[in-house]
């Protein structure tokens, strides 16, 4: 199970944050979309199959939120933050660039 959040926009749309297992470090992807069932089904057809978001434990934070608003397919990633909350200093990336790697996240 992944830690993640969402945020529900003033036009009804939502915002999801998920961190995902990935490698050593783990990934924090953003998905906009109409409700929170739609946006983690667009991860599920990507092929992203285990993912599930329990609570409100980790929100988008507003300059998540406005990164994923302005990306056209409202579907990012970047690495996630270290268990000490230091940021690595990385722009968002598409979907398109993790899933073109070799692994897939399960």
């Amino acid at each position: 199970m992944a830690a993640g959040g969402f945020c529900k926009m003033p036009n009804g749309t939502v915002v999801v944050a998920l961190n995902l297992p990935y490698g050593s470090a783990g990934v924090r992807v953003l998905v906009h979309a109409q409700n929170r069932a739609r946006a983690l089904t667009r991860l599920r057809n990507l092929g992203l199959r285990a993912i599930y978001l329990r609570g409100n434990a980790a929100p988008p934070t507003p300059d998540e939120i406005t990164a994923v608003l302005h990306h056209p397919d409202g579907l990012i990633w970047r690495t996630a933050p270290a268990d000490n909350g230091v940021m690595v200093n990385e722009l968002w990336h598409p979907i398109r660039a993790l899933l073109g790697r070799s692994a897939v996240v399960r």
